[in-house]
């Protein structure tokens, strides 16, 4: 009886494990993109008063203004945002956006003493719009956050304008403060910047040309689709193929089919995923 009882318990700890580690790679994920986006930050942008967007242009203006360290304002901007909404969110978002913005706020505390690496305005602002793009995009991939402004936008009621409008009108505003304080070509190497980190990071979310269409035949499609949710930040499609069109909601019990996109490197973990609810699915890569 005892020799049954410590199976059993070995068993839980191995489920455990097996549900920790995915979680593991979610938080170095948003790891990553928070030291990428704070090498972005200070070893290119800063040091030559270029500004972006958001809640971080906001604060890297403030920082230069002020010169105070931009860390301080990362962290007193950003997380009582979070707080104030954290009922509209889900949970592993805000323990994830916490993660990501300590190790945003305290990277650039530590890179903050170190000169640029680039000498030219131009190329700084766009190699460092792009690694600050690419940090954000990586953090909004793995669950998380560095910047929730549009996260906060999208919570508040509004009547007229929509939370993409009022994100576009703060936007225009920092980069009008940066361009009276610091000068018209200023102004215009921050827009490049911008633009740069608005391209780039789409990157990690979308993947372009490195992600695939997946489909998924399985008879537990909630189960998977829940999990896929969870652990790969991955929206599918539910259709069943057993149903008409119009009762496929009605039908879940049945065979059906989820489609979502999937990342080139997310593929083992996919299957992983997929096969832990369900050892029968039969799962499709495609190329579109």
């Amino acid at each position: 009886m005892k020799h049954q009882m410590r199976i059993h318990s070995s068993g839980k700890t191995r489920g455990s494990f097996k549900h920790l580690i995915p979680s593991v790679g979610r938080a170095a994920g948003v790891i990553v993109g928070a030291l990428l986006a704070s090498v972005g930050l200070e070893l290119f942008l800063m040091p030559h008063s270029i500004i972006v967007g958001g809640m971080t242009g906001l604060s890297a203006l403030l920082a230069l203004k002020t010169e105070m360290r931009l860390g301080l304002f990362l962290f007193l901007l950003n997380l009582p945002l979070l707080f104030l909404y954290r009922k509209n969110i889900h949970w592993s978002y805000g323990i994830f956006t916490v993660i990501g913005v300590l190790v945003f706020s305290l990277g650039t505390l530590v890179l903050h003493p170190y000169p640029s690496l680039i000498g030219e305005p131009l190329l700084a602002a766009l190699i460092g719009g792009g690694s600050l793009g690419l940090g954000l995009g990586l953090a909004l991939r793995f669950g998380g956050a560095l910047d929730i402004a549009e996260k906060a936008l999208n919570q508040l009621p509004y009547r007229r304008l929509s939370p993409d409008r009022i994100l576009l009108l703060l936007n225009c505003l920092i980069l009008i403060g940066a361009g009276f304080h610091f000068g018209f070509l200023q102004a215009l190497y921050s827009v490049i910047a911008y633009l740069s980190a608005f391209e780039t990071v789409k990157l990690p979310v979308q993947g372009g040309l490195f992600t695939q269409t997946v489909r998924i035949k399985s008879r537990h499609c909630a189960a998977i689709q829940g999990e896929l949710l969870r652990y790969l930040n991955r929206s599918a499609v539910y259709r069943n193929e057993l149903a008409e069109p119009e009762k496929a909601e009605e039908t879940g019990n049945g065979i059906g089919i989820l489609e979502c996109r999937c990342h080139r490197l997310e593929k083992s973990r996919l299957i992983s995923i997929v096969h832990q609810c369900d050892r029968e699915s039969e799962i499709t890569f495609g190329s579109k």
